[in-house]
């Protein structure tokens, strides 16, 4: 693909085609980003191995059943998510739900961000007694990974194909190290804070927020995957990836009983090679991230120029990350678990009832309301079963999901029974 053609308002040509393997990689290497590696300490050290892994488990499925809808959606089209948004909410009510999605994508930018500036800044102490600020890193990070996306987006999706196999066999050994360092495997079930007040159901809601966005936004990825199977095939970078990262990063934590990775690796003496992966592999998904943003971005302000768009929304992200957004890190997720399942449901319905598989240009309104109204109500009502003013299913982000295409479907029905 050129690198100046992102196809964003035009579908994929089969000139630009590739394999669902290649695609499966690039998500699975997203999960080994720092921010998800914490998640899968943290959850670990508060509800044991045992319910981890059954956290892990739960998640993963509903991801991956919403992925493998959405990857089909964006096979079939051949368009971007930002524009088949256009198609089930209208032009004006696509630019509400890209709002969303950019300030998504910018808080994830700002999380990592701080994540790895914390890596850095415990690295260099431990090797060499330097003392380092955090915002310092942080801003020098940000401005390498800001004129990366401005300039090599391109060079270092190639980069990361070669860096996460590696990352993933480093973290493999660390695991191999970790249990020939364990007295006994039952440490591993039993070495965790009993006084934690993360319940099983917590744990779930915060990995399912944390990788909502997947299912929401598979069509980028599948609509340059040759065919249906091989789009499939992609979703095995969720079924396979996110939970092979998550345990990578449990059990380290489990054995050492740390959730900070430096420290983890500073035990079994791997520090300065985990600083570099890790480095490599963040600066990668970050400028991805950043990446994603600002297309977002861009279909609100027209008449920004990329690299515009891209030095604002960093600045935004660079200054959250100083803040110290990652300390809102839990709650940010379970919010998206409230507003992203509802879209992807309604854009599902939209394509293959609605629309019967078929996208056309002249059909784009400025406003949907069926689809506007569904979402807002069924994130309405997930958020009070969030708040457990009441219940439905037990679990908010599936009741934003079903709600979503029972209202949908509601208004719609003339339409879809025909």
């Amino acid at each position: 693909m050129e690198p100046s053609n992102q196809y964003t308002n035009t579908k994929v040509q089969p000139k630009d085609f590739t394999s669902g393997w290649l695609i499966a990689l690039i998500i699975a290497g997203t999960g080994l980003s720092l921010p998800t590696l914490y998640l899968g300490s943290e959850i670990a050290l508060n509800l044991g191995l045992k319910n981890a892994l059954i956290a892990f488990g739960i998640a993963t499925l509903v991801l991956t059943l919403m992925c493998m809808a959405t990857t089909v959606i964006g096979n079939r089209s051949r368009l971007s998510t930002y524009m088949i948004l256009h198609f089930s909410f209208g032009e004006n009510g696509a630019k509400v739900v890209n709002t969303i999605f950019g300030i998504t994508l910018i808080g994830w930018f700002s999380v990592a961000l701080e994540f790895l500036a914390i890596a850095i800044k415990d690295a260099a102490f431990d090797a060499f007694e330097i003392t380092i600020s955090k915002w310092a890193i942080i801003i020098l990070a940000s401005l390498f990974i800001t004129i990366t996306t401005i300039f090599g987006i391109k060079s270092l999706e190639k980069l990361a194909n070669i860096v996460i196999p590696i990352l993933t066999l480093f973290l493999g050994f660390v695991v191999y190290k970790s249990i020939g360092e364990l007295e006994s495997l039952q440490k591993l079930f039993h070495n965790h804070n009993q006084d934690s007040n993360m319940t099983l159901f917590d744990a779930t809601s915060i990995l399912v927020g944390s990788a909502i966005l997947f299912p929401v936004l598979m069509a980028d990825f599948s609509r340059f995957i040759k065919n249906d199977r091989h789009s499939l095939i992609a979703v095995l970078g969720i079924t396979i990836g996110f939970p092979v990262a998550l345990t990578f990063s449990a059990i380290p934590s489990l054995q050492t009983g740390e959730v900070d990775i430096i420290k983890i690796m500073r035990e079994i003496n791997l520090v300065i090679p985990a600083i570099i992966l890790l480095f490599i592999s963040t600066w990668v998904t970050n400028a991805t991230n950043l990446y994603s943003a600002v297309l977002t971005f861009s279909t609100i302000k027209q008449k920004w120029s990329f690299k515009k768009m891209s030095i604002v929304a960093s600045i935004i992200g660079t200054t959250l990350s100083i803040l110290g957004f990652s300390d809102y890190l839990f709650e940010f997720l379970e919010f998206l678990g409230i507003l992203a399942p509802s879209i992807s449901t309604i854009y599902i319905i939209n394509f293959f009832w609605v629309k019967k598989q078929e996208y056309l240009l002249k059909d784009i309104t400025k406003w949907e309301s069926s689809a506007l109204i569904s979402w807002i109500l069924s994130s309405t009502i997930a958020l009070l079963t969030y708040l457990e003013i009441f219940q439905l299913t037990g679990a908010y982000f599936v009741d934003s999901f079903i709600l979503g295409g029972l209202f949908y479907f509601i208004y719609k029905r003339k339409e879809i029974l025909k």
